[in-house]
C-alpha cells in the first residue's frame, strides 16, 4: 500500500492576504548571514562548484532546477531558509551545474547524464559515501537517473513537483506542447538576460513575491548570474527533450513526491510509477518554488524532515539502471576465410585492443567477449553511445566495419555479471544493425537528451522474447 502523509496545515492567525502582505515586506531585508565557503569538485574536465552547509546526518544533495548561482543565493532570505530547513535535517551539499553559476562554462549542452555525474564527484569531493537527493521541477531526471543507476549511494530521493516529461503526449498531457515549447524556445533566444523578459518571468515563476521591487530585482541578477542567453537555451532545449518515464520503474530507493494538490497531476504520475513513493501534497502553491509561499514552505520542511528521519539503513540492491552495448564484426567468417587463420588472429587483435581502449575511455566495463564481439556495460547511456561511435570510426580505420546496438533497463547484478531482460533487448537490438550502423533503443535515445547527439528514426520492432514492441533509433553519422 502507498503510505501517504499527512497534509499539512499551517497555524496562523493571520488572514492569507495579511500572511502574503508580511512575506511581500520580508523579501527585501538583508541578511545577516556569511556565505559558506565555495569548493570546486572535478567532474571530468569540469569544474563543479559546491557549498557544505549544516552538519550531521545523512547528507542532502540539494539540486535545484535550470538555474543556480551559489554566492546570489544567499543574498535571498526566502531562498535561505529554505536551504536552512534542509540543514535541520542534516549536511547540506548545494551545487552549480556544469554551466551555471560558478561552475565551469561548457560549450556542449548539459545532458541529464552529465548532471549526474556532477552530483556523484560532489559527493566524492565532500566525503559523501550516500545521501538523500532532493530536486524536482525539470531536474527531476537528475535524481530518478541517479537514483536508479546507484542506488548504493542513494539513502532517499525527494522529488519536488517533478517533471517526468518534456513534452505534451497522451499519457502525460501536463507538459507543453512542441509549439508552446518553440515560442518559449524564441523568446528566452530574444530576451534571456533583458530586465523586461526575466521580470515577467518573476512573475511567472513566483507570482506570491514578483510584485516586490526588491524581489524583482534579485531575481533578475539571480538569473543573469546563472545562465547566459546561449547557456538558458540550451537548458530550456534540454528540458524539452526531457523524458525519464521509462527509469521510474528502475528507482527502488525510498522515495517522497511533493505533488501539487491538484489530480492528477504530474507527481502522482511519477509517484504512482515509483515502487512504495510516499506523498505529501502541498497545499496552495503558484508558482515553482516552495520557498516563496510560508504555507507551501512549512508543509515542504515538515514533510522531508519526517521523510528524513524515518530513513533506515538499508541493505545494498542487486538490481541496477544499466546500459548494455553489443557489437560484432560484420562478415568475420567469411573474411578469415578469405585472408587465412595468421591474418585474421592479428586482425582480431587490433580490434580488441581498440574497442578496450575505448570501453575504458568512456568508463565502460566490458562483461564477456566471444571471438568478434563484445558484451559491455555502462552507467551512462550517452557514454555508451559515444564509446560504440567511437569504435564503429576507429576500427574502420583498419578497414573493420561492426554493428553495435545499445539499451537502457534495470539489470541483475550477480558476482560481477548483469542479466535481465534489458540484456536480451540489447541483443536483439544488435541483430537488427545493418553494417556500420549503432542502433539504440528509445529509452536510450531519450536518456541522452541534451547530450548532442542525433538519431533517425528506424520505426517498432518486435523482438524476440520481448512482449511489447520496441521502437528502434540509428546513431546519425
Amino acid at each position: 500500500m502507498r503510505r501517504r502523509y499527512a497534509s499539512v496545515s499551517p497555524q496562523s492567525s493571520c488572514s492569507p492576504a495579511r500572511r502574503n502582505l508580511a512575506l511581500v515586506t520580508s523579501i527585501g531585508e538583508t541578511l545577516a548571514v556569511q556565505p559558506p565557503e565555495v569548493s570546486y569538485a572535478r567532474s571530468g574536465d569540469v569544474a563543479i562548484a559546491y557549498q557544505v552547509v549544516g552538519t550531521g546526518s545523512p547528507d542532502i544533495v540539494f539540486v535545484r532546477g535550470v538555474t543556480g548561482d551559489l554566492l546570489s543565493t544567499w543574498e535571498q532570505p526566502l531562498l535561505v531558509r529554505h536551504v536552512e530547513g534542509l540543514a535541520a535535517c542534516g549536511r547540506v551539499l548545494m551545487l552549480d551545474k556544469r554551466g551555471t553559476g560558478l561552475s565551469d562554462r561548457v560549450r556542449e549542452v548539459q545532458s541529464v547524464e552529465t548532471a549526474m555525474d556532477d552530483v556523484r564527484a560532489v559527493m566524492d569531493a565532500a566525503g559523501s559515501d550516500t545521501a538523500v537527493l532532493w530536486t524536482g521541477g525539470i531536474s527531476t531526471g537528475i535524481g530518478v537517473l541517479f537514483a536508479a543507476t546507484y542506488p548504493e549511494r542513494c539513502a532517499g530521493l525527494v522529488l519536488f513537483d517533478p517533471r517526468i516529461r518534456g513534452t505534451r503526449s497522451t499519457e502525460y498531457p501536463w507538459a507543453p506542447t512542441e509549439e508552446e515549447w518553440r515560442d518559449r524556445l524564441t523568446e528566452v533566444r530574444a530576451g534571456w538576460g533583458e530586465r523586461r523578459y526575466l521580470e515577467d518571468l518573476a512573475r511567472e515563476w513566483a507570482p506570491e513575491a514578483a510584485e516586490d521591487d526588491a524581489f524583482r530585482d534579485w531575481f533578475v541578477w539571480h538569473m543573469r548570474r546563472s545562465l547566459s542567453p546561449g547557456a538558458a537555451l540550451t537548458s530550456f532545449r534540454a528540458a524539452m527533450e526531457l523524458d525519464v518515464t521509462d527509469v521510474l520503474a528502475a528507482v527502488r530507493v525510498p522515495t517522497l513526491v511533493l505533488p501539487r494538490p491538484a489530480l492528477p497531476g504530474p507527481g502522482h504520475f511519477a509517484a504512482q510509477r515509483i515502487r512504495g513513493a510516499a506523498i505529501a501534497e502541498l497545499p496552495g502553491l503558484r508558482g515553482v518554488y516552495t520557498w516563496v509561499d510560508d504555507d507551501a514552505h512549512r508543509a515542504t520542511m515538515e514533510a522531508t524532515e519526517q521523510f528524513v528521519s524515518g530513513l533506515t539503513q538499508r541493505s545494498g540492491s542487486t538490481r541496477v539502471l544499466t546500459t548494455v552495448l553489443f557489437t560484432d564484426i560484420v562478415g568475420s567468417t567469411e573474411r578469415a576465410a578469405r585472408i587465412g587463420d595468421a591474418a585474421w588472429s592479428d586482425l582480431l587483435q587490433r580490434h580488441h585492443a581498440l574497442v578496450r581502449r575505448e570501453l575504458a575511455r568512456f568508463q565502460g566495463r566490458e562483461l564477456d567477449t566471444a571471438g568478434d564481439g563484445f558484451f559491455a556495460a555502462f552507467d551512462g547511456p550517452a557514454r555508451a553511445v559515444q564509446a560504440a561511435a567511437a569504435i564503429r570510426e576507429g576500427l574502420r580505420s583498419v578497414e573493420i566495419e561492426i554493428r553495435a546496438g545499445l539499451h537502457t533497463g534495470e539489470c541483475e547484478l550477480s558476482d560481477g555479471k548483469i542479466a535481465g531482460i534489458a540484456v536480451s533487448i540489447g541483443a536483439r537490438i544488435s541483430s537488427l544493425a545493418s553494417p556500420g550502423e549503432v542502433l539504440v533503443s528509445g529509452t536510450v535515445k531519450d536518456l541522452v537528451a541534451g547530450s548532442g547527439l542525433r538519431f533517425e528514426d528506424r520505426g517498432e520492432h518486435r523482438l524476440h522474447g520481448v512482449p511489447e514492441p520496441c521502437r528502434v533509433f540509428a546513431l546519425a553519422s
